[in-house]
């Protein structure tokens, strides 16, 4: 299964994360996250980070030309759009750079509604929790809600996912909706302090959700 680790602010945790086998390294760039990267590491810093972990960029309601120019700036390898985006920005944005719409959802929401009209105009589908403001809530949501759902694109499944859920993610791998699983996304559960990741923690849960 692939990992994302998101809300990244330090070069070395990156590096750490690479070395475990970790595909993905989740970088905020809303100012309005406490992850928000360029508290802690200027475009220059993101950008030399190497190894096969790949970049994302995590935007909310940004201005898509920023977007490019941070893509260029930090070396991004995928873009996580969070908020509000309409499928005409998504894809102007996924012809320069693969990008990720992120899907907050709650008990009553009709799924294949919200994201029909996205189908043709991203790469990849988030499904995470739906909560005031934007961004990650640290909550997890009704797994249950896309067992019968027929995706038929990538998707990252986020929200709340702690140390504890590695059984959880091994079962749901089993569920027909699980052929269209692409990655799962973790972030606070697995933190010190805000931006700050225990590494001990994240190691338990690759070696339990890769065995």
């Amino acid at each position: 299964m692939r990992i994302k680790v998101c809300g990244m602010t330090k070069p070395e945790q990156v590096k750490q994360l690479d070395e475990m086998g970790v595909e993905f390294a989740g970088f905020i760039f809303y100012p309005k996250s406490p992850r928000y990267v360029f508290r802690n590491m200027p475009s220059e810093e993101i950008k030399k980070i190497r190894g096969k972990i790949n970049k994302v960029g995590v935007f909310v309601n940004t201005d898509p030309d920023e977007i490019l120019r941070t893509v260029d700036a930090c070396g991004l390898y995928l873009v996580q759009l969070h908020g509000d985006e309409s499928p005409r920005v998504c894809e102007r944005i996924a012809n320069y750079v693969s990008v990720i719409k992120a899907f907050r959802l709650s008990d009553d929401d009709n799924i294949q509604w919200k994201i029909r009209e996205y189908y043709d105009a991203v790469d990849m589908f988030m499904f995470d929790t739906e909560g005031v403001g934007y961004g990650g809530t640290g909550k997890k949501f009704n797994w249950q809600l896309l067992k019968e759902e027929n995706i038929r694109k990538p998707f990252f499944l986020s929200g709340g996912i702690t140390p504890a859920d590695g059984e959880n993610l091994n079962a749901f791998q089993n569920e027909p909706v699980a052929k269209d699983l692409f990655a799962i996304d973790i972030n606070s559960k697995f933190e010190v302090v805000p931006g700050v990741k225990d590494m001990e923690k994240i190691k338990n849960f690759v070696t339990q959700v890769k065995a």
